[in-house]
């Protein structure tokens, strides 16, 4: 009996206390600002306009160029595109400012996605256009 009045009136006690909340934190609530003036986004379009056709004669002409971000990281996609006709400096400059740009999107609205693995599928000569695919990347 005395267990049962003891467990009692720690459970009335407990029941009473009032649970204090952390203060808060002004600055948790708020998002980053990207400022779009300083950094020159590019888009999808941008980095499908640079690549344009990639043709080709053969799988050497033909590359990999990773696009995007995932919000567990790594790229969204790989596009295919030619050493002949895309100045590679240029893509890779447009690649990545698309990808700073989808993961301040990712940051900002809190995107989740499944985790995984994309691993380059590399890109070959079909047909005189490069395609994805032939499993080990040029580069």
């Amino acid at each position: 009996m005395k267990k049962l009045a003891l467990i009692l009136l720690f459970g009335c006690a407990a029941c009473t206390t009032q649970a204090q909340d952390p203060k808060p934190n002004p600055s948790a609530d708020k998002k980053p600002v990207v400022a779009a003036a300083a950094v020159k986004f590019a888009s999808l379009d941008d980095i499908r306009r640079l690549i344009g056709t990639p043709t080709c004669s053969d799988n050497s002409q033909c590359r990999t160029v990773p696009v995007g971000a995932l919000a567990c990281g790594g790229p969204q996609e790989y596009l295919p595109w030619s050493t002949l006709h895309t100045n590679e400096r240029e893509l890779r400059t447009v690649a990545e400012r698309f990808k700073v740009a989808r993961q301040a999107e990712i940051k900002n609205s809190g995107e989740m996605s499944i985790c995984i693995h994309r691993p380059d599928p590399g890109a070959v000569c079909v047909a005189g256009t490069c395609q994805l695919g032939g499993g080990s990347p040029a580069v």
